[in-house]
């Protein structure tokens, strides 16, 4: 049990390792032609950038499918990319964003950092001097703004 639980949280937090490096090197570089969406202003409830989402959900049940008739470390692995991809659209989607049918802004703690570093983040609408790139652990808004100017 322990290493089931090791395994599911090793996995979250490679998840946010993985989606940082993934978010700064592919979304904003070959990927930007879904990413874009994400950065600019779009109608209804979808964006093109929702497509990632999709892909890495394919990768989880195909890891669930895996893990059940093969190999069970995978399906814990699974789990931990799930609990990240729900607390990504928790944070992210929800929180940072307001995709969901409330509204909730948090006005201090860790949660307002995280939605002041994302808003950082999205001071350009261009592929390239963003700043920011973790969804779950957000860097010192101070510090981000240094290298806003500097860019």
């Amino acid at each position: 049990m322990i290493v089931n639980i090791a395994l599911t949280l090793g996995s979250i937090v490679f998840m946010e390792v993985f989606a940082w490096a993934f978010h700064k090197y592919y979304m904003h570089g070959p990927g930007w032609g879904w990413h874009e969406s994400h950065h600019v202003h779009t109608n209804g409830p979808f964006e093109k950038n929702d497509l990632y989402a999709v892909c890495f959900s394919v990768i989880a049940a195909g890891l669930f499918i895996a893990g059940s008739l093969w190999w069970t470390p995978l399906w814990y692995i699974a789990l931990g990319f799930t609990i990240y991809g729900l607390l990504y659209g928790f944070v992210h989607d929800g929180l940072v964003h307001q995709r969901w049918p409330f509204h909730y802004s948090p006005k201090a703690g860790y949660l307002f950092r995280l939605v002041l570093a994302h808003r950082l983040h999205h001071h350009t609408t261009t592929k390239d001097g963003a700043v920011s790139f973790g969804f779950l652990w957000a860097e010192n808004p101070d510090q981000l703004k240094t290298k806003l100017k500097a860019k």
